[in-house]
């Protein structure tokens, strides 16, 4: 893909391409051990220089086809969170995948990025499906995906092995016939 990752612009957040300066800032919010405990794939601990790993893959992965991930900024906090999709053009679908920071945690930053991602996917993407996972024991997650329009699916018991303990995880998607039907012509931004 010759194209760099666009910046996407919300009421209130700039969804913009990760650099690697942003890696102290992302290492300060992606440490805390709540973090790692609420998603799939983020280890604990967390090191500065995992950021850094973490962000350099970020170019050719997009270049490739795929992902696109975005660091979540907001004008007075600066990073706040990261949102990303990992592409399965192929099938023309995607998963999305997004954590906050603590301190940003209950002022709808997740459902505003979420709601901008799953526009971008549909809209210059061109996916037909969107979908996301969440541990059953994090229903803030689940509750972010309902409000930016997605269907629950169901929970996958035991899926996931995380710290030693099996966890369930609960799956949602949109399609883009429910997004072209029901939210492309809405205001698709959270202001909460």
């Amino acid at each position: 893909m010759s194209e760099e990752l666009p910046t996407i612009c919300t009421g209130r957040l700039l969804l913009r391409p990760f650099v690697l300066e942003d890696a102290p800032a992302l290492h300060e919010l992606v440490k805390e051990r709540e973090i790692a405990s609420t998603t799939l794939n983020i280890p604990h601990p967390y090191e500065e220089e995992m950021a850094k790993v973490w962000i350099s893959n970020h170019t050719p992965g997009w270049e490739n086809q795929e992902m696109a991930v975005f660091a979540i900024t907001e004008a007075s906090a600066g990073l706040v969170g990261a949102i990303s999709l990992r592409l399965e053009l192929a099938h023309e679908r995607g998963e999305l995948g997004y954590w906050i920071g603590i301190p940003f945690w209950g002022k709808g930053y997740a459902t505003e990025a979420t709601k901008a991602v799953i526009k971008f996917g549909f809209e210059q993407m061109k996916l037909n499906r969107i979908h996301a996972a969440h541990l059953t024991r994090n229903p803030a997650s689940g509750r972010v995906m309902i409000k930016a329009g997605m269907t629950f699916e169901g929970v996958l018991r035991k899926h996931i092995l995380k710290w030693g303990e099996f966890e369930d995880v609960a799956k949602y998607s949109i399609l883009r016939r429910e997004y072209d039907n029901e939210l492309r012509h809405t205001e698709f931004v959270s202001r909460t």
